[in-house]
């Protein structure tokens, strides 16, 4: 994994941190590449119950990088095709760095300070959880460059914001700070210490059944927007794997104990 991008392991809980501090951490081609590898990376690697992104320096992510469009003015990186799908997914590698995080199978919480801006907030997005500075700044950003958002945004802020409020905020590039983002419920809590609060609440899920968490992920992302049929069926595979198996015993032992439980992490 690049340098542009550090992740850490212990106690079960990534900690990955964007690493483009003297530039508020915006979205070189080189950065966007090292989100991807880091996204790819954790998506197999073992004994990694709960995901914390955070921003090195005094920002979460300030979206892409201007000198993107000079080199693309100037003829270098030229923009890539966004119709091509990265790896046989769904997404775009831009799309990818955004809404890998929704596809990761555990939870991802993001921890937010300073700015979150166009790709940056798309980032944020693509989180199941988000703790923010009152003073964090965020807009969708790309109408300001003649753009649309196109970092999968669609996909997630739909799961937030009522369709009125999402157009309005992109027709405009208007930037807001955390407290307004708490009141239209951008993000999941406002804090002076996003990272210490994002961290305390991984070391709980991370105590949980690792099977049951990533169940419930799978099923709340795929029925949200589902019928209701597919919703309550998948709802009955994924208890009837879970139920009787050795973590979902585990959990059982441990409250009928009060011992600590050990959980055997997932493959």
């Amino acid at each position: 994994i690049s340098e542009l991008v550090k992740i850490s392991v212990a106690d079960h809980i990534a900690d990955v941190r964007f690493n483009r501090p003297d530039k508020y951490n915006a979205l070189s081609f080189a950065l966007i590449d090292a989100i991807a590898e880091a996204i790819d990376d954790l998506a197999s690697r073992p004994g990694v119950r709960v995901v914390v992104i955070s921003g090195e320096g005094r920002s979460f992510c300030a979206g892409l990088d201007i000198e993107n469009f000079a080199a693309m003015q100037s003829g270098d990186n030229r923009f890539p095709n966004l119709t091509e799908r990265y790896k046989e997914r769904i997404t775009n590698v831009y799309q990818h760095i955004c809404y890998g995080w929704k596809e990761l199978p555990m939870p991802v919480i993001a921890a937010i300070h300073g700015v979150a801006l166009g790709g940056g907030l798309q980032i944020a997005m693509g989180a199941d959880i988000r703790f923010s500075t009152p003073d964090t700044k965020f807009s969708v950003m790309e109408m300001r460059w003649g753009l649309i958002p196109d970092m999968s945004l669609t996909q997630t802020i739909r799961d937030v914001l009522p369709i009125d409020v999402a157009k309005e905020l992109i027709f405009t590039g208007r930037v807001i700070k955390g407290e307004e983002a708490l009141r239209l419920k951008l993000i999941t809590h406002l804090s002076d210490n996003p990272f210490d609060e994002a961290m305390a609440l991984a070391r709980e899920i991370a105590s949980k059944n690792p099977d049951a968490v990533r169940a419930a992920k799978k099923l709340i992302n795929e029925v949200w927007h589902g019928d209701s049929a597919r919703g309550l069926m998948m709802e009955s595979q994924l208890m009837m794997k879970l139920m009787g198996s050795a973590n979902q015993l585990e959990a059982v032992n441990s409250q009928l104990t009060g011992n600590p439980p050990n959980f055997k992490d997932p493959v």
